[in-house]
């Protein structure tokens, strides 16, 4: 196994940057098409295609998911992915033509490197051109590229975020596997507690920002919220309906509470997504009690996920990673 999203059966991973521009852009392809849910829960998101995810929502398989840097703009990458699926033939079969259904979020990095370097179509296209089921890169690739984490201090005493992945195989043999893109406001905590990779104190070490937002250390002047966001796609190869792919993107959330403090605030879009691609052969009928055991799995996958993206960025730009600071 890979320990990461791809050794979930029908998941691929593809990735592009932007080494000058300090921006990219990371796809996770499902051409065989796997039913999708989202969890939105960040002030501030910026997404596309999440209404088409809702329960009561007509069209259920997903075929791809963007996540890209470039803020808003970075969306733009998804009509290259778009692009590259129509040409295989796959998509949503409208009758007079496929439609690729290809939900996406971003981050905003447009901070770190050029602010007029996003993630276009060409792009988008490039990084479908390059998934596959190997190793996943971690660290400064794809829309980890730019991502940062820890700012209530302000861009100079923020640390590198990036992208990472996870994966567990489950008791009863289904695989269930999460890729994150930490460009959070909050710190990132690894499972023991440690702050790995955060807001760095004038003094030395980390700052710790929710004692600080809450009044548990000296109020420093000039507490900052530049724009955030963490990402996830949480995956798995057991055959779930819309509701059960929705409960299991929430759940998944979870993750992102565990990994990092403080999260889900006004300042962050935080937004995972669910992909269950029903690729485990002879399962039985999914229950509500695999449903959550699937949950629990995600949100641990995901916390993993979430500290391996920290653990895996280098330092750019002058911004340190976790190896210059710990």
């Amino acid at each position: 196994m890979n320990n990461d999203i791809t050794d979930v059966a029908g998941i691929l991973v593809g990735q592009a940057q932007d080494e000058q521009g300090l921006t990219g852009c990371t796809v996770v392809l499902c051409t065989d098409g796997a039913t999708g849910g989202v969890s939105v829960m960040g002030g501030a998101p910026g997404t596309r295609e999440t209404d088409l995810l809702r329960p009561e929502n007509l069209v259920s398989k997903v075929h791809a998911v963007l996540l890209s840097g470039g803020s808003a703009f970075g969306l733009n990458a998804a009509a290259g992915v778009m692009r590259y699926l129509e040409q295989k033939g796959v998509g949503f079969d409208a009758g007079v033509a496929r439609i690729p259904i290809v939900p996406a979020a971003v981050i905003f990095d447009l901070g770190v490197g050029s602010k007029s370097a996003r993630p276009d179509a060409q792009m988008g296209e490039l990084a479908c051109t390059r998934a596959s089921a190997a190793k996943v890169s971690q660290g400064n690739f794809g829309a980890g590229a730019g991502a940062t984490v820890g700012k209530v201090l302000g861009p100079q005493f923020m640390m590198k975020g990036g992208v990472g992945s996870a994966s567990r195989r489950l008791p009863r043999g289904y695989t269930v596997g999460a890729l994150a893109v930490v460009n959070a406001f909050g710190d990132v905590y690894d499972k023991p507690g440690n702050i790995v990779a955060g807001a760095r104190s004038p003094k030395a070490g980390f700052a710790d920002t929710t004692a600080l937002i809450t009044g548990q250390l000296p109020y420093v002047q000039g507490l900052t919220g530049i724009e955030n966001t963490t990402l996830g796609v949480v995956a798995i190869d057991a055959d779930l309906d819309k509701s059960a792919a929705n409960k299991l993107a929430q759940m998944a959330q979870d993750g992102l509470a565990r990994a990092i403090r403080p999260v889900h605030t006004m300042f962050d879009g935080d937004t995972v997504f669910a992909l269950a691609t029903g690729k485990k052969s002879d399962a039985p009928p999914v229950t509500p009690q695999d449903i959550s055991l699937f949950g629990i799995a995600a949100a641990e996958v995901m916390a993993e996920a979430i500290v391996n993206a920290c653990l895996e960025a280098r330092s750019v730009a002058g911004i340190p990673c976790h190896r210059g600071v710990v």
